[in-house]
């Protein structure tokens, strides 16, 4: 009989991996489907698209001139214990995971106007795929893939000016931690969209957050202590760019909070996905 119940049990267990197995292959088509398509209508009007871009390239450097001023060698030669060269490599690592949100976040950034007071989101709960998937995959910002490769180049540049030594163990982690704090940018901006299920307001509350954004591009160590714990717990912007960076560069900081990235990453994610479910349950139906 005990042999009898593990055996069933294990049957049903394989039959859980391999269900999960199949929806991840098919929303792993679906998703090159979303972009491949999304993708080919922009290059429909590749004027429009190389604007985009240029304008979207145009502002990220801007934001590095700004770095650059503040981190003068002639005037500054370090802020906080950080030159020039370990402020370009914290500022091309924070680019990375801000690239990766800014690609799919435009859904997230409008879904209060255009899903739910519009009443788009009708059309999404219809279609047997899940909501949070066509949400984040039925539009694309293809001119912030920009921001990733800028970040590649002055994580580049940097790590010529202070001789880091690149290993094939250095790479896996610098993609590991950046795909940590993508998960962390998206989950983040993934609760503040919840909120419009519940209050429908055509801006939302994403503005305010963004500009907490570029807290994040800077050393925590130049922030007074309450700063650096908003930034680490609440909204944890340096905690993703910075703690990363810290290692990467072969420097050490105390308190080490490094270990506890993909911990706040997973822990934001598990959130966010709650949220999204719990209000999706909520949700009713504008009628039009």
């Amino acid at each position: 009989m005990a042999v009898a119940e593990i055996s069933g049990e294990n049957l049903i267990t394989r039959n859980r991996l391999s269900e999960l197995w199949r929806s991840f292959v098919r929303h792993c088509g679906l998703f090159r489907e979303y972009f491949s398509q999304y993708a080919k209508m922009r290059m429909e009007y590749r004027g429009d698209f190389i604007v985009s871009t240029l304008t979207s390239f145009a502002a990220t450097i801007f934001a590095l001139f700004f770095v650059l001023i503040l981190f003068d060698p002639k005037k500054v030669p370090s802020l906080a214990g950080w030159t020039l060269p370990e402020e370009i490599f914290l500022y091309g690592f924070s680019l990375l995971p801000y690239g990766m949100f800014n690609v799919v976040s435009l859904n997230l950034y409008d879904f209060g106007n255009d899903y739910i007071i519009e009443g788009k989101f009708d059309r999404v709960m219809l279609r047997p795929v899940s909501t949070l998937f066509q949400i984040l995959f039925e539009q694309f910002r293809l001119e912030s893939m920009q921001e990733i490769a800028t970040g590649l180049f002055c994580i580049g540049w940097a790590s010529i000016q202070l001789h880091v030594h690149w290993t094939i163990t250095k790479v896996l982690l610098l993609a590991f931690w950046g795909i940590c704090a993508g998960v962390i940018y998206v989950s983040i901006f993934l609760l503040l969209t919840t909120i419009s299920f519940w209050f429908e307001d055509r801006i939302g509350v994403h503005p305010p957050v963004w500009n907490v954004i570029a807290f994040g591009r800077y050393p925590l160590s130049i922030y007074s202590g309450a700063v650096q714990f908003f930034l680490c717990w609440i909204i944890p912007f340096g905690l993703a760019s910075f703690y990363p960076s810290v290692r990467l560069l072969g420097h050490s900081v105390t308190p080490e909070y490094l270990p506890f990235v993909p911990v706040v990453a997973a822990g934001f994610l598990a959130l966010a996905l709650f949220m999204w479910k719990l209000g999706t349950r909520h949700y009713s139906s504008t009628g039009s």
